[in-house]
């Protein structure tokens, strides 16, 4: 005899899963715009700006513009100079002041490169040629700003100060002294160019440093070898410190030789900071991170 089936045992009944259910997507009610380099742009400014090493490099390349310049300015006023003009004054600290610019161009790249946050960045954006654009342009715009500006306060101070009128300040002057800063602004994005391709802070700060500071103690070496003597007066004829020298109308220690132009040394740096974040973009885009 069977008895009543209990309800426990009966089997349940699974719901219809409706085949428009599985095709469903979901639709976020926050607007989701297509990203695009503007946004790259705003992530890459709020992360320079909110570091303390923004700061404290770009405070200390003022400082060291703006406060040695100023000094040459009062030490010319006491003279009757006026052969020397108004904007030569900056080039005394920018010559220590582009260090700051170069280590901060490195900073910009190898910090995030140190603290793992560059993964979340290409998580985030997975674009990774336009997060680079984002972080070339940014950082340009707020060096050139920061050495631009220190070198016209110290130009117009030494004007006021000096108050010549046989001072040199036509506009030649001060296009050559734009040419400098517009120098010292590639030099950073070059910087910036070798911590994408190294990755790592020391390696990349300590190759710039090289790339500054070794040329001149090389090519004075080598001019003491008469067979290699014109290697060195060309090492010695084109290197940054010669090159800003030049643009800022200040003696270079190599007088009596045929210097080259000013826009060759211009040129130079174009080709070697081209080449190089070339290489970045390359290198960036293909490897895991």
């Amino acid at each position: 005899m069977t008895g009543p089936t209990s309800t426990a045992d009966q089997p349940k009944e699974q719901p219809a899963v409706r085949s428009a259910d599985r095709t469903e997507s979901y639709v976020s009610p926050l607007p989701t715009p297509r990203p695009h380099l503007g946004h790259a742009l705003a992530s890459e400014w709020t992360k320079l700006v909110s570091v303390r090493s923004t700061l404290f490099t770009l405070g200390s390349l003022v400082a060291l513009v703006v406060g040695i310049g100023l000094l040459a300015v009062l030490e010319l006023r006491t003279t009757e100079d006026t052969l020397t003009p108004p904007t030569a004054p900056a080039l005394f600290g920018l010559l220590i002041g582009q260090v700051a610019v170069m280590v901060l161009g490195v900073l910009t790249i190898t910090s995030e490169y140190g603290t793992g946050l560059i993964r979340t960045t290409f998580t985030a954006a997975p674009g990774r040629a336009r997060v680079l654009t984002a972080k070339y342009l940014v950082f340009a715009g707020v060096a050139f700003a920061a050495v631009a500006g220190s070198v016209a306060v110290v130009g117009i101070a030494s004007l006021i100060l000096r108050n010549d009128a046989g001072v040199r300040h036509g506009a030649g002057v001060w296009l050559h002294a734009l040419a400098g800063c517009v120098y010292v602004t590639l030099l950073g994005v070059l910087g910036l160019a070798a911590g994408a391709v190294l990755r790592h802070s020391a390696g990349a700060i300590a190759v710039m440093l090289g790339l500054v500071t070794v040329p001149p103690v090389v090519g004075g070496m080598l001019t003491a070898w008469e067979g290699l003597a014109p290697v060195g007066r060309t090492i010695l004829e084109y290197n940054a410190p010669v090159a800003l020298m030049q643009l800022f109308g200040m003696p270079n220690g190599i007088e009596g030789e045929r210097l080259p132009s000013d826009w060759s040394h211009m040129l130079l740096i174009l080709l070697a900071t081209g080449a190089a974040v070339a290489g970045s973009y390359l290198l960036v885009g293909r490897r895991d991170v």
